[in-house]
């Protein structure tokens, strides 16, 4: 019973995605636009859902806009920003943010929660083989997200790559793909692409809801030096220290790297050079990037639990470093929060919603 009320759901929602694209199309300015449906069902502690165009009206419309996810205490204490789904392949980074807007309840302070940020890059696929969708069971049936791209999607972004892409603040030359990549184009540009239009929203968000502390979410391959790491701002390297050394003792080996001076266009350095925000990026190994590529999704060396695990242990160090240094007497806390050790133990699913 659960299998086929399972897939009756996943039919369900190709069918609201495909309507969804006709009726957007229509009224938007972008051909083909639309918004990207996902299965994000909000928990107890979620008290509004805003769009990001909320807070840079241009990007309504477009595939780039993006459900904000809002759990307000209602009492004093810092305002958290987590974002997944940067990279939509990276889906860990996903599914962690995601847990966290069906299962947390904060007591204090005020968590936003954007599980894909990058909406456009989950309209599609960039290698052959490589599932839309995954699925994730629960103990009441099976959940399925929406499983995208490294970038923006071309067709979307409306203007052909260059032959080499630059951040304007200088730095080295990339790909020319590397202009759709939002965790290269940040602050953005109000009137750029669509990619630069996104991150330029993201900035507006962090500045007019004066968030106190960021967190973006991402993974890397396997054999890259990136995989588990926590990368900081310079002005929070010390609050990451202590964050590294927390999950070290929590049996969880992370490594620790400050933001570059002189690589511009990155989360963890234009958001905390930009703003009063504390800023962080942590990366998990995800299969799907590894040079042999293998299983896209799931992994017996990297399963897919225990990655969601390792985000939200470093979430959970962040936050327990800011409290016992900026905010001992009034930090942000939570009535109900998950348990990384359980989410390993039981699977990502035992914390989502049905």
């Amino acid at each position: 019973m659960h299998n086929v009320r399972s897939r009756i759901l996943l039919a369900l929602l190709f069918i609201l995605a495909g309507a969804a694209a006709l009726s957007t199309a229509a009224a938007s300015p972008l051909p083909g636009a639309a918004t990207v449906l996902h299965d994000v069902r909000p928990g107890q502690g979620v008290t509004s859902v805003a769009w990001l165009s909320d807070w840079f009206p241009p990007l309504a419309g477009t595939p780039a806009d993006t459900k904000v996810f809002i759990l307000d205490s209602g009492k004093p204490g810092p305002v958290v920003f987590i974002a997944g789904g940067t990279h939509a392949n990276e889906i860990a980074g996903i599914v962690a943010a995601t847990v966290l807007v069906e299962h947390a309840i904060p007591s204090t302070g005020r968590l936003l929660v954007i599980p894909n940020l990058n909406n456009s890059a989950s309209s599609w696929t960039e290698h052959p083989g490589t599932p839309a969708w995954i699925a994730v069971p629960t103990p009441r049936g099976v959940r399925f997200f929406k499983y995208g791209a490294r970038y923006t999607n071309p067709v979307h972004q409306q203007k052909p790559d260059p032959t080499q892409y630059r951040h304007p603040a200088g730095g080295d030359a990339f790909e020319g793909s590397e202009t759709r990549n939002l965790n290269r184009v940040y602050p953005g540009s109000p009137d750029g692409t669509l990619t630069e239009r996104l991150a330029w929203a993201v900035m507006e968000l962090l500045c007019r809801e004066k968030v106190d502390i960021a967190i973006d979410l991402h993974e890397a391959g396997p054999e890259s030096r990136l995989a588990y790491m926590i990368v900081a701002n310079p002005k929070n390297l010390d609050m990451a220290a202590m964050a590294v050394l927390a999950l070290e003792l929590e049996g969880i080996s992370m490594k620790l790297e400050p933001s570059s001076e002189t690589f511009h266009g990155l989360s963890h350095r234009e958001w905390g050079d930009a703003t009063n925000a504390v800023s962080f990026l942590i990366e998990t190994p995800n299969p799907a990037q590894a040079t042999d590529r293998g299983n896209a999704v799931e992994d017996p060396r990297y399963p897919l639990a225990s990655r969601v695990a390792t985000h939200i242990a470093s979430i959970t160090a962040i936050l327990e470093a800011w409290n016992e240094t900026c905010a001992p007497a009034s930090g942000i806390r939570f009535e109900r929060w998950p348990d990384w050790m359980e989410v390993a133990r039981l699977g990502s699913g035992s914390f989502l919603n049905w």
